[in-house]
């Protein structure tokens, strides 16, 4: 019998494979996903990766291998206007660092994520199973019990679903959730441009909802840009040239010449939030639990609190000979996660009905109250400090600990 079965092999899966036997190396675990093998390293985006998740990914041994191809964030823009506006008022602005000698944050090609994540766990003996899924699974006191879409069928003290924001398994689990739909879709692609980024990130608030431009390595921005569902799957679908203006309307002329060179996709916006976070022998984490607005670029680092909390509930647990599936030894971990993530959705959510409107006294409200927040460096020292580092009460990886 396995100690933890991980359904779904993304970042988040794997990282809370490589977490737990990382900490305990006698732990058997095995990552089943329906992609083929190779398929993850494919993706062609890019993670905003915060101060604390460096730090877990570090002492996890992986920070130095994905650092090559990270392009620190070393300042930040906020503008807000339309999108026919000449001018772009500069209403916010983050600079310096999150800590010293540390970066706001980091752009990670995601490739680079996957791969030492990939060859961790090989590395450390986690059974990787690709083009494989669980199609079903019951619990009882001793274990749970999956079938897997091979056929066989597997026993886990705990299963963890780390299955996406449409999580089969969570729903199998009989867990409900709270969702809506946006009604907006985020185009995401990779440009090119003239002149150098130096380490700028830049957020501008357009009625249609945020279009943000986010620095990779050498003068290549990714772009998470939000529109209207509608317009989004048009622009997506448009012929190069009229993708690539209505692109220039929004990016601008500030970093010369700019080209597409990258897939451009678009995937739906809405708020996903899990009711529970656990169950018996089981546990959500990653997007299988919350899926929010990227407004914040704080969807992934979210996954990777969950996993640092697992990982510690799951290893503190096992230590104490103490049942590790138990719902009272994982009700640890809800406790953990639960408030942070419900804190998290609602402010993304918050924030995206304030500025994906162009209401001209919310306009005029917001932006003075952006301008106030520029003044007010001690303010904008602790908006850092809460989105990038972590606290004494969060989990031991995040602080670049082992549990």
């Amino acid at each position: 019998m396995l100690d933890i079965l991980v359904g779904g092999g993304g970042y988040v899966g794997l990282s809370v494979a490589v977490s737990i036997k990382t900490a305990a190396p006698h732990m058997s675990v095995m990552v089943v996903d329906a992609a083929p093998e190779g398929v993850w390293r494919k993706d062609a985006r890019a993670s905003a990766i915060a101060t604390a998740a460096s730090r877990m990914l570090d002492a996890l041994d992986l920070w130095e291998k994905m650092l090559p191809e990270a392009q620190p964030i070393n300042r930040m823009e906020i503008t807000d206007s339309r999108t026919a506006d000449p001018v772009r008022p500069v209403f916010l602005t983050f600079d310096g660092e999150a800590a010293p000698g540390e970066p706001l944050a980091h752009m990670v090609p995601n490739p680079a994520l996957i791969g030492p994540l990939l060859e961790a766990a090989q590395r450390l003996g986690v059974e990787l199973r690709s083009a494989t899924t669980v199609e079903s699974f019951t619990t009882d006191n001793r274990c749970a019990t999956a079938r897997l879409s091979t056929g066989e069928q597997v026993e886990a003290r705990l299963l963890v679903a780390c299955d996406g924001a449409k999580s089969k398994l969570r729903d199998i689990a009989g867990i409900k959730t709270v969702h809506w739909d946006y009604g907006q879709s985020g185009i995401v692609t990779t440009v090119e441009h003239e002149r150098p980024h130096d380490g700028l990130a830049e957020e501008h608030f357009l009625p249609a909802g945020p279009f943000a431009v986010l620095p990779l390595p050498g003068n290549r921005s990714s772009l998470v840009w939000t529109e209207r569902t509608d317009d989004a799957d048009r622009l997506v679908a448009a012929d190069d040239l009229v993708f690539e203006e209505e692109l220039e309307r929004r990016f601008g002329h500030k970093l010369g010449h700019i080209r597409p060179v990258g897939p451009r996709k678009a995937f739906p916006l809405g708020l996903t939030l899990a009711r529970a976070f656990v169950a018996n022998r089981f546990a959500l984490a990653g997007d299988a639990a919350h899926g929010i607005h990227p407004i914040s670029g704080q969807g992934l680092n979210l996954g990777f609190k969950d996993v640092a909390a697992l990982a510690e509930t799951i290893v503190d647990a096992d230590r104490l000979g103490l049942d590790i599936g138990a719902t009272d030894v994982l009700e640890r971990y809800e406790r953990w996660r639960r408030f942070d993530t419900f804190r998290m959705g609602v402010t993304t959510d918050v924030l995206n009905r304030l500025f994906s409107n162009d209401v001209t006294p919310i306009r005029i409200a917001r932006d003075f109250g952006l301008g106030l927040v520029d003044r007010m460096p001690g303010l904008k020292s602790f908006f850092i400090r809460q989105a990038s580092i972590a606290t004494g009460a969060d989990p031991k990886l995040l602080g670049g600990m082992i549990p």
